[in-house]
């Protein structure tokens, strides 16, 4: 199975190929193709753009997985029997029963002569739920040693178990801040975290930003890129601060938010993956706040490729029609087996 992630942090796209086993999955090889500076534009400002815009750059994303499939495919000698397509999300609004994610599942079965499974998020969202985290499955039964998993991706969210089920759900925005602030500085992400760890810490924008409303909401609950844009982003620039100097407050109040989640849920183990396990200055500050739960940050492998290993987990279980989204964490009215095949009879 190969696994594909495009996420909100715009870092690239992500391959994994991965040998799924019933319940059981792991990594064969994976790499990461960066988005180049048209493509970062297209996608950064898709949403502001015509139905045109949309419906071209859903096709013409699609014909650029297909041709990084077919080369990423050519590097090895590894059979591979289906594609699971995350896709790159342009909306998520399931509080208007919307959700969408570009880079068309067709164009890349027909380029490719491979199946596809796309389009993971609707069928929960239509079932009422959230459409997102997904990933947590995935957490339940491939990374059970771990009383919760953090992803630090564009947003970090997190799972564990909450009264004998699985819970998860998006804690506020990670990377799309921290990279965006970065970019200030000409910079695609702050290396080491060492622009933050230069900074001064900005209390008055903390308490504004740990005031939003969102944070005071229960899950199931969800963040995308337009509430980002909306309700966080503007916070920041108010603060007309420096860029370290907002840096380094973006990372406190990361830190903040999640090690409310982690002692509230009375959480002892903690598995942490994604971009921002590598920001050297952010995992000291939650290893600082958390002291006395057991922080592991994985090998590199699994740390930058774990999304894209659980999407291939739930492609196979959509394949072979296995329920692989689970109401207690999205809030559907009940759990389905979400994802659109494409290309089964090529």
């Amino acid at each position: 199975m190969l696994g594909l992630m495009s996420g909100t942090s715009l870092d690239g796209l992500d391959l994994a190929l991965c040998r799924v086993d019933g319940g059981s999955a792991h990594i064969v090889r994976a790499t990461t193709v960066p988005y180049d500076e048209q493509w970062r534009g297209r996608l950064a400002g898709i949403e502001n753009g015509t139905a045109l815009d949309y419906a071209q750059t859903d096709v013409d994303l699609g014909h650029f997985f297909a041709s990084e499939i077919k080369r990423f495919i050519a590097q090895g000698d590894d059979k591979v029997d289906l594609v699971a397509s995350h896709g790159h999300t342009v909306f998520h609004q399931p509080q208007r029963g919307l959700t969408t994610q570009i880079g068309n599942g067709q164009a890349i079965a027909a380029l490719t002569r491979l199946p596809v499974v796309c389009d993971f998020r609707m069928l929960d969202v239509s079932l009422g739920g959230q459409g997102a985290p997904l990933v947590p499955l995935g957490d339940e039964l491939l990374f059970a040693d771990y009383d919760a998993c953090l992803n630090l991706g564009g947003i970090a969210n997190i799972s564990f178990r909450h009264a004998g089920q699985r819970v998860a759900f998006d804690i506020c925005p990670c990377n799309m801040a921290l990279n965006r602030v970065a970019n200030m500085c000409g910079q695609s992400f702050d290396r080491d975290g060492a622009l933050a760890r230069g900074g001064i810490f900005n209390e008055r924008l903390n308490k504004i930003l740990d005031s939003i409303d969102y944070y005071g909401e229960s899950y199931p609950k969800s963040l995308g890129k337009e509430w980002f844009i909306s309700s966080f982003w503007p916070k920041v620039m108010l603060a007309d601060d420096s860029p370290c100097n907002l840096l380094r407050t973006l990372c406190v109040h990361i830190v903040g938010q999640i090690a409310r989640v982690v002692k509230n849920e009375h959480i002892d183990s903690m598995l942490v993956t994604g971009g921002g396990a590598f920001n050297d200055f952010l995992m000291q500050c939650i290893v600082d706040e958390l002291q006395g739960v057991q922080v592991v940050v994985p090998d590199a492998l699994t740390v930058n490729y774990k999304e894209a290993l659980i999407f291939a987990f739930l492609g196979y279980f959509r394949y072979v029609g296995r329920n692989n989204t689970l109401a207690s964490v999205t809030g559907a009215m009940c759990d389905s087996c979400g994802g659109s095949i494409c290309g089964l009879l090529l």
